[in-house]
């Protein structure tokens, strides 16, 4: 099997490097110094065992990587949201009929609607795909969705630091058990990574999407790591709330929920030291994901008809937030 990983940032960096170690042959698009260490270097992953280097083929072109070598099999995205309309009609060159495109991504889906089932089946996302330019850029029934449960960041050009978590969750949109779902769990296990089969990916989607829209605010505002913010009672306590909150509208689309609040909490303070998504683009003076983690939880919200005060008023301080930052 060939895996191409588009994005080898945190998350994207520790997928390549865990396929390139099992012996898939792996390519990555990547961009800048970070591109330029990994072509000179390879790829390091450091991890609470040690350090490991890996050599991928990496490329800024998606089309040059497709030139080198046969279609890959499995394309995971790896991008942050704002990144991926602009990406989707570049994919075209890694794309054969039966190419399976993996988004590990943060927040709702550009595709959450695709085979959804509902009302709203088929629709896009507005706040993320206004037009359903996205889905007409790449055609949806190639995608397998996923859930990531694992944390790092790119600590130098070339060289990720991961905590050691490695659960991802994957499933088809329509929540069949295909035999491109089982051959991609089997790879991601044979790279030793902890694959998960789900028959219902949206349930999973909104189990991370949960602790996501209410903790990655938070982070950045305070701009406080995961073991600060889980040690402090009054945040403990608003973001209790705001989960309450999101439970309401999950409930509305039909969503099992998969643990409790206080599970949840708990599962945020096993993090520890780390700091999360929002946090880690405040302080590189990247954009934050605030569209697909919170302002598409919003629409979806408006959609069923429920109102969200806290997640409202979070999103508000958030945007200003953004709005108020030195560009670059």
């Amino acid at each position: 099997m060939k895996i191409c990983v588009v994005g080898a940032g945190a998350i994207g960096g520790v997928l390549a490097a865990h396929f390139a170690r099992a012996g898939f042959e792996t390519s990555v698009v990547a961009r800048g110094p970070h591109l330029a260490a990994i072509r000179a270097s390879g790829l390091t992953l450091i991890t609470p065992e040690g350090r490991s280097n890996v050599r991928v083929r990496a490329d800024d072109d998606p089309a040059a990587l497709a030139a080198q070598s046969a279609q890959p099999e499995v394309v995971f995205l790896a991008l942050k949201a704002h990144q991926i309309p602009a990406m989707l009609p570049r994919l075209a060159p890694l794309i054969g009929p039966d190419t399976v495109v993996v988004p590990a991504i943060n927040g709702v889906p550009w595709w959450y609607f695709f085979r959804e089932g509902g009302r709203f089946d088929g629709e896009p996302v507005r706040s993320l795909d206004a037009d359903g330019t996205m889905l007409r850029a790449l055609d949806p029934h190639h995608i397998i969705g996923c859930v990531v449960h694992a944390s790092g960041e790119v600590t130098a050009p070339g060289e990720i630091t991961w905590n050691g978590q490695k659960l991802f969750v994957i499933g088809e949109p329509d929540g069949s058990l295909t035999r491109r779902l089982n051959a991609l769990a089997e790879a991601m296990l044979k790279s030793g990574l902890a694959p998960t089969v789900s028959e219902r990916i949206r349930d999973d989607l909104w189990m991370k999407l949960i602790g996501n829209a209410s903790f990655n605010p938070v982070a950045a505002l305070t701009q406080a790591r995961m073991d600060a913010i889980c040690a402090n009672p009054a945040l403990i306590a608003f973001l209790r709330a705001m989960m309450e909150e999101m439970t309401i509208v999950a409930n509305a689309y039909g969503i099992r929920q998969l643990v409790t609040i206080d599970r949840r909490l708990e599962i945020a303070k096993s993090i520890g030291a780390v700091k999360i998504s929002m946090h880690q683009d405040l302080e590189l003076g990247r954009p934050m994901e605030i569209d697909a983690i919170i302002g598409a939880f919003l629409e979806l919200a408006r959609k069923v008809g429920v109102a969200t005060p806290l997640a409202d008023a979070l999103h508000g301080m958030i945007a200003e937030l953004a709005r108020n930052l030195p560009r670059g």
